[in-house]
């Protein structure tokens, strides 16, 4: 990936149909979401997280510093 100059706090628009927009407002009603974003960022990274702690398939990790580095990687710790 291409290094520049920018901040790591800038983002970036994700364009997603709005049926699903909507359902997931409807989803995440009264559940601590203060937005669509919120969620779907939440989502996607515990996506990313869940793919790098798999590491190679014939690899066991032990499940205790995987959920340590999943809830480190969310902001958690």
């Amino acid at each position: 990936m291409a290094k520049n100059n920018r901040n790591a706090n800038d983002k970036v628009t994700l364009k997603i149909p709005r049926p699903l927009y909507n359902k997931i407002s409807e989803v995440i009603e009264g559940a601590g979401y203060n937005s669509v974003t919120d969620f779907v960022v939440y989502v996607l990274r515990d996506l990313v997280v869940s793919h790098e702690m798999a590491g190679p398939k014939n690899e066991a990790p032990d499940n205790t510093e995987v959920v340590k580095e999943r809830l480190k990687a969310l902001g958690y710790l």
